[in-house]
């Protein structure tokens, strides 16, 4: 029979060391965390053969007393936290105090410092052997430099897990780079190999803070993205979210940060990605950078040892808060200030250009940078995922039952719209007259006036700035989308009650579920009672979703509350079945339409929702500014 024995502190640090330090990106976060923790506002970070020969890591922090400085290698020892009520509530980055063992224990590491007000700097040394330290003079300013040479030297097996010096160091920057988006007004410089990477300057302004937003994501990114600020209920979000027509292929631009910790959360996750669903096709992935401020208090850091997870106290408010925010941004863009960012991103790219131009006349003076020149914001996403004709046979009798609906929607709707059943256009002139003479007196629409159709698919327009392109069919199709959803939530929803109520074998946990969610059910039109100890009964279902699969939708909507503490599938049910009719019943290509028709689908536009995009996540609409064609012709040149 094996007796246990206690491990010696070697072993235990090498065993720590497997869920801390997975790679040389783990080493430089750890590190780097610290050294914020120590209220550094410049580090440095210099790596060879992707951080696995050596990384080496300076800054101007607090720094660590003589007396700290073998302490500082021993496990669960930190300055950071001292009681249970500190744990609770931690403000710092650090906290666990495994980090410093965990790599002394697995290379050579090499730790110098000297504190503030002291007199003299101090060196340790350790070599993953014995966890004695060696302390000695040295000579260093104020603030700690920390060498870490030959990653995994005495653990081989771990080392043979390693990739390529580059896709090593890929990860290493991802890691400088999430730290140097979480703190702008601390300075980073990274470089590989003697070439360097990153020089970023700490700012304090959101101009400055977009410049490093450029620096690290791309000027593309900063010029298709909208600033956010809120805040409600104790919680603050800001940041930046990326328009629905710069969405990417994979989950790749996110980045977010919980009291200035970098965090990936599934209820984050399905929050944002709830708040998207109406502007994004399948398979697109929004793109942001979102800063999330609360009490440290509600929200426990201290879930996985990477502490890369994070749990809050109201899981409920924090998503609710989130998507409602979000939503609301994305919801509020209209043309109007669409247009004005267009046309401000093409001046900032003139002036670059005349500023180009004439410091190529001075070679002895310094060249300067421009900001903010690039791409227009409306014209990055490629055509998405298109409705299937199959769903519409299956759908038939639903569509049928909500005739009278639509016939209302169309019946009230303004010039330009389209019966959803019949597809005729309604028309009235003399509304588009007072149109006119109302743009008159208050000037030129942000989209402008109709000049023509073009292939019986765009429309033309003239508005200030110079040439409005419009899909139309996209454009009118987001438009009856959006009229729908408003009469049909305005109306509340319409219930349906069962001639066969449905019965549901459920866990029992799942019954007690629904006992307790039992408002959400009824919020639409869905009437849920518990039938038994592990048995639920369907008894009423809202009419637009009474011919889809009962049992199916009542189990996505309890898996969803289990898994988010909130579900929206009824909503994405309703409103995918409106989106096919706005779909179907919005204006075809190659059909003409006249100027009248065409200027009221404009003036719709500029006051919908979302009308930036189609149901599927394309652009319905984009603007060429004057500078820009008469670059086509090469005018003023």
């Amino acid at each position: 029979m094996q007796r246990i024995n206690l491990l010696s502190p070697r072993l235990a640090n090498q065993i720590a060391a497997g869920e801390v330090v997975e790679r040389p990106a783990s080493v430089v976060k750890e590190l780097l965390e610290n050294s914020l923790d120590a209220g550094a506002t410049q580090l440095d970070v210099e790596v060879e053969q992707g951080g696995v020969r050596q990384i080496k890591i300076r800054d101007n922090g607090s720094g660590i007393v003589k007396d700290d400085l073998a302490l500082a290698l021993s496990r669960h020892a930190t300055s950071k936290i001292h009681t249970l009520d500190d744990l609770e509530a931690v403000q710092s980055l650090g906290f666990r105090g495994e980090a410093l063992a965990s790599i002394s224990s697995v290379s050579r590491l090499l730790l110098t410092s000297k504190a503030r007000g002291e007199q003299e700097a101090w060196r340790v040394e350790a070599e993953g052997k014995d966890m004695g330290a060696n302390v000695r003079p040295a000579s260093h300013p104020d603030g700690t430099c920390i060498e870490v040479r030959d990653l995994f030297f005495n653990t081989p097996a771990r080392r043979k897990f390693l990739r390529t010096d580059k896709t090593e160091f890929n990860h290493l920057s991802e890691v400088v780079k999430r730290l140097a988006l979480s703190r702008y007004d601390v300075a980073f410089r990274l470089s590989h190999d003697g070439k360097q990477i990153y020089d970023l300057r700490a700012v304090t302004d959101q101009m400055h803070a977009e410049h490093r937003l450029a620096s690290l994501l791309g000027k593309s990114f900063v010029q298709n993205a909208l600033a956010i600020d809120v805040e409600a209920a104790g919680l603050r979000l800001w940041g930046w979210i990326g328009l629905p027509t710069f969405s990417r292929s994979q989950a790749d631009l996110q980045y977010f940060f919980v009291n200035g910790r970098v965090v990936k959360d599934k209820l984050v996750a399905h929050a944002v990605r709830q708040a998207y669903r109406d502007v994004l096709y399948n398979g697109r992935h929004p793109t942001f950078v979102l800063y999330l401020e609360l009490d440290p208090a509600t929200v426990d850091v201290n879930v996985h040892p990477t502490k890369h997870e994070v749990r809050f106290r109201d899981g409920r408010l924090v998503h609710d808060f989130l998507f409602s925010k979000i939503h609301k941004v994305l919801a509020d863009v209209r043309p109007e200030a669409a247009v004005d960012e267009v046309v401000e991103t093409a001046q900032v790219e003139e002036i670059t250009h005349q500023n180009s131009l004439a410091l190529a006349n001075r070679p002895t003076s310094p060249s300067e940078g421009g900001f903010g020149a690039g791409s227009n914001a409306w014209m990055s996403a490629s055509p998405g995922g298109q409705s299937q004709s199959g769903q519409i046979s299956g759908q038939l009798g639903v569509m049928s039952q909500m005739s009278n609906f639509a016939n209302e929607v169309s019946a009230s709707a303004p010039a330009g719209s389209v019966n959803p059943l019949t597809g005729e256009i309604i028309s009235r002139p003399e509304l588009y007259k007072e149109g006119v003479e109302e743009a008159e007196r208050s000037g030129m629409p942000p989209l402008g006036f109709a000049i023509a159709q073009l292939h019986g698919i765009y429309i033309l327009s003239e508005n200030q700035q110079g040439l409005i392109v419009v899909d139309m069919h996209a454009a009118h199709e987001r438009i009856l989308y959006e009229k729908m959803k408003n009469a049909f939530y305005a109306k509340q929803i319409v219930s349906q009650p069962l001639l066969v109520p449905i019965n549901i074998a459920v866990s029992q946990s799942e019954a007690d579920l629904v006992e307790e969610a039992d408002d959400v059910f009824n919020s639409f039109g869905l009437r849920v009672e518990r039938s038994g100890p592990e048995s639920i009964m369907v008894r009423e279902v809202p009419v637009i979703l009474s011919q889809g699969h009962v049992e199916n939708l009542v189990r996505d909507v309890v898996s969803d509350l289990i898994v988010h503490g909130a579900t929206d599938i009824l909503e994405a049910r309703s409103n995918e079945l409106m989106a096919t009719m706005a779909c179907h019943g919005s204006v075809r290509a190659n059909r003409k339409l006249t100027v009248a028709e065409m200027n009221s689908l404009l003036r719709d536009m500029e006051i919908t929702e979302r009308s930036g995009q189609c149901n599927h996540g394309r652009p319905t609409w984009t603007q060429m500014t004057m500078s820009e064609l008469d670059k086509l012709f090469l005018r003023g040149r």
